[in-house]
């Protein structure tokens, strides 16, 4: 196949300052819970991102000094000389594929506690921290600041020493100290590092001119800048300051890399928000510099590439989550293989990873975080040496993928499905609000089964056990995912609570069948959540969007707290309240009438009652195992039917997310043969041991 010539400006080589990119994708910094900790995984996950076809790989942003210390959250570092080897590592797997490697030097400022270092954050004025952590930081006088831009300096000269073509100044997110002295909220200084335009632009003018001045001209000087902070006239915002300072610091790097800030706006899911949203904000910035732009918008279409670069908003294609769904996403463009990019769908359980202190997953891109410790390829899956024909039972995420992966490794699949249509959860949570992107997942793994000669693929086919051993198919996985319980249990009630059935009381399950003609118009629904992530609340938005009054309740403080993780949260809550959602926290239930829903607060075990004529409760699920307990009481059945392997997949062997799914399905198309050690980690390790060198000597 060959490439589409409307993507030819795609593959154009741009100049950034002394270097080239050899075409217009460039993967922008963005985290993968590895960093220092980690350096094998990160080394080998920036190189596959070259091997893809980005012309440009950046590392996540690299501390610059213990003053600047994010522990838990493990990013990069370049505190010393000792932490080059991890580096090199980096931007020796991005050179050996023909890319570029960029850095992003960080101090974090106030929104660092400094847990590890123990050492007191820096911040243009005294300031509390960004977290709840009992700490403030202090006021920089003239030496710190001189200090500041002494450790700028020598980050960069290590920078440059580790290899890296292109070091970034970093002023977004809200979690820079630049952007802490650019911004009129965070800095009150009444000297020249304070109060007008032009003061509090200075430390960021003198950093950027002390950084060119170390780097010289072998390495381009780029800089990410929060354009809009999108909270008003308080912020900075593109109409407002953010184009100001670009105007005023125009030519002075050789790119410009300009998003939203905070994280939470800039890496917006797709329940709030389309492909290109941050557009209307970065349009202006080609007006006001001569430099190469680069942006992101969570771009997976090349049409949208495209018109992005020729209406001139854009130099370079940025990504960070569409490069993790699909490392090859610029090769199958460039190869004409649009139909087999892995879209990303906007979940952000990537971004989960970092908020959680462990290497990233994808719900697209089961081999993410896996190139490394267990040598996944994202492309590649090594051919069975004799494969036997395998049976997959279930056409949700696991199965899907699982037939899927198996049929890549040349293995004869026959994938059976109950159903009347592929996806199993995917294809009904992808019809609520919002989450229509998700439906990617199957259309993905539907269309490259369809394409292999050697995968059978069947709806309408419930299976039984007896049904199974007349097959005699060697080996069979069962992924009949799960079902949502009705009884209460989850995390607040572990017992079942018999008087939920005092009323009219309906599965989750029930809604992602019927949709919300499901609840007859009447008295209020009463939703309750202890499941804490998307679900919960989305099944009230869509109760509510179809004009049923709708009473949120949750064991929690706040609406969906793990969806933090995916940096949604606080866009959820106020959806639900924008919708007309009475929302009640800290309440478990107690008791139940025919109307009636009695409360019980988590802390002092007083009572409440609030009407209620239906109750659906988002707690927990149970697998649907009915299909593996009959076949595995057969068992002894099972030689003589030639069958060698059974297992379980995805939700059917303990519900979780649906990455969760697509990582237990492809993770058995890698090891369908293998006998497994359960004694010993099924993965590479990193060799922590051999770093350790003892105790420093002190005079």
């Amino acid at each position: 196949m060959s490439r589409d010539p409307r993507f030819d400006i795609l593959f154009e080589p741009v100049k950034i300052g002394p270097v080239t990119a050899r075409n217009r994708f460039y993967q922008v910094p963005h985290c993968s819970g590895m960093g220092y900790r980690y350096p094998n995984a990160e080394a080998q996950l920036r190189g596959m991102k070259a091997e893809g076809g980005w012309a440009v790989v950046s590392t996540q942003e690299a501390e610059i000094h213990p003053t600047s210390d994010l522990t838990p959250a493990n990013e990069a570092r370049l505190w010393d000389e000792r932490d080059l080897p991890a580096l090199c590592a980096v931007t020796e797997r991005i050179h050996h594929h023909g890319s570029l490697a960029a850095v992003q030097l960080v101090h974090n400022g106030l929104h660092v506690a400094n847990r590890f270092s123990r050492m007191i954050p820096l911040a243009p004025s005294h300031a509390v921290g960004d977290g709840l952590d009992p700490v403030q930081a202090r006021a920089m006088d003239k030496s710190d600041i001189s200090d500041m831009r002494r450790w700028y300096r020598n980050a960069a000269l290590r920078a440059k020493k580790a290899g890296f073509d292109i070091i970034y100044v970093y002023a977004g997110h809200d979690m820079s100290i630049l952007q802490h002295f650019l911004s009129r909220r965070h800095n009150d200084r009444t000297d020249e590092y304070g109060g007008s335009f032009e003061n509090r632009l200075r430390l960021f003018r003198e950093i950027l001119e002390d950084t060119r001045e170390v780097i010289g001209d072998s390495c381009a000087l780029a800089v990410r800048l929060a354009v809009d902070e999108l909270i008003g006239p308080s912020g900075i915002t593109s109409e407002g300051e953010g184009k100001d300072i670009i105007a005023a610091l125009a030519e002075l790097p050789d790119l410009w890399d300009v998003n939203l800030s905070d994280w939470s706006n800039d890496s917006q899911t797709a329940r709030f928000s389309e492909e290109g949203y941050q557009e209307p904000y970065i349009r202006f910035v080609k007006s006001v510099t001569t430099k190469p732009v680069v942006g992101v918008g969570r771009y997976t279409s090349p049409d949208s590439m495209a018109r992005a670069v020729r209406q001139g908003i854009l130099d370079f294609i940025g990504a960070a989550r569409p490069s993790i769904a699909d490392p090859y996403l610029p090769k199958k463009i460039e190869e004409g293989r649009i139909d087999d990019i892995r879209e990303c769908i906007g979940c952000n359980i990537c971004a989960s990873g970092d908020n959680t202190n462990v290497p990233m997953r994808c719900t697209q891109n089961p081999t993410i975080g896996e190139e490394w410790r267990k040598g996944w390829h994202p492309e590649i899956i090594t051919s069975s040496p004799a494969p036997e024909p395998a049976l997959i039972i279930g056409g949700g995420p696991a199965g899907l993928e699982a037939a899927r992966a198996l049929a890549q490794r040349g293995v004869d699949v026959l994938l059976a499905e109950g159903g009347k249509e592929w996806g199993g959860r995917v294809a009904r949570e992808c019809r609520l609000p919002g989450l229509a992107t998700w439906g990617r997942v199957r259309d993905w793994r539907v269309g490259q089964l369809s394409a292999r000669a050697n995968a059978e693929l069947y709806l309408h086919s419930a299976l039984s056990a007896d049904d199974i051993l007349q097959y005699g198919i060697p080996h069979v996985a069962i992924a009949t995912g799960s079902k949502w319980r009705c009884d209460g249990v989850g995390r607040t009630h572990r017992q079942p609570l018999a008087f939920l059935e005092a009323g009219n009381l309906l599965s989750p399950d029930v809604l992602l069948d019927a949709g919300a003609s499901a609840v007859a118009a009447g008295g209020p629904v009463v939703v309750f959540d202890d499941d804490s992530y998307y679900l919960g609340s989305v099944l009230a938005e869509l109760l509510a969007r179809a004009g049923r009054t709708v009473i949120f309740v949750t064991p929690e403080a706040q609406v969906s707290p793990w969806s933090k993780n995916t940096l949604e949260q606080a866009r959820v809550q106020k959806r639900l309240i924008e919708l007309g959602v009475e929302i009640i926290c800290a309440m478990a239930l107690a008791d139940r009438t025919k109307d009636r829903l009695e409360l019980s607060c988590i802390y002092s075990g007083r009572r409440r009652q609030i009407d209620c004529d239906t109750l659906v409760p988002v707690t927990a699920r149970l697998p649907d195992e009915t299909l593996w307990l009959d076949l595995k009481a057969r068992e002894a059945d099972w030689a003589d039917a030639g069958i060698q392997s059974v297992v379980r997949l995805g939700d059917c062997l303990a519900p979780g997310t649906i990455a969760a799914a697509v990582y237990s399905g492809h993770d058995y198309a890698r090891t369908y043969q293998e006998q497994i050690d359960r004694d010993s980690p099924p993965f590479l390790r990193e060799d922590i041991g051999a770093l350790y060198a003892g105790p420093v000597k002190r005079e």
